[in-house]
């Protein structure tokens, strides 16, 4: 299980390739970009903050708990803190798993949990203000 909470640009294939397993024919990933829009409001960007060393035993958790209900062989959750611009990568999750149901399964259940569970805080930033915003709406 690899982890990373980072203030720099995440590469997607990075995270791909560390879920990579001859063992598995289902890898399933989810990428969370920044959209200009929620609400009928136009988003100029984004501002993640976290409490990372409780977000990272988090996030540890939660794949526990995945790889014990899936039997996923790996699994790599990156998440982006700082000031993101529209379309800029948020948060890449990667599963892998011998069959492609339980990758899916998997992987959505960590994008949905972490999203509840994980101290990590979004401020949405318009053209006329800003708002710190739940994470799960």
């Amino acid at each position: 299980m690899e982890f990373k909470i980072t203030d720099q640009p995440i590469n997607e294939q990075e995270v791909i390739d560390l879920v990579r397993s001859p063992h598995c024919g289902g890898l399933s990933v989810f990428v969370g970009t920044v959209r200009n829009q929620t609400k009928g409001k136009k988003v100029i960007s984004l501002e993640f903050e976290a409490y990372e060393a409780m977000a990272m035993n988090k996030m540890r958790e939660i794949a526990e708990q995945a790889q014990k209900r899936w039997k996923t062989d790996k699994i790599a959750i990156y998440h982006r803190v700082g000031k993101l611009s529209v379309e800029e990568t948020a948060v890449v999750i990667a599963v892998s798993t011998p069959h492609r149901k339980e990758s899916f399964q998997a992987c959505e259940y960590l994008i949905d949990t972490l999203k509840q569970v994980v101290p990590i805080w979004k401020k949405e930033i318009y053209e006329d203000g800003e708002i710190w915003v739940a994470a799960h709406p």
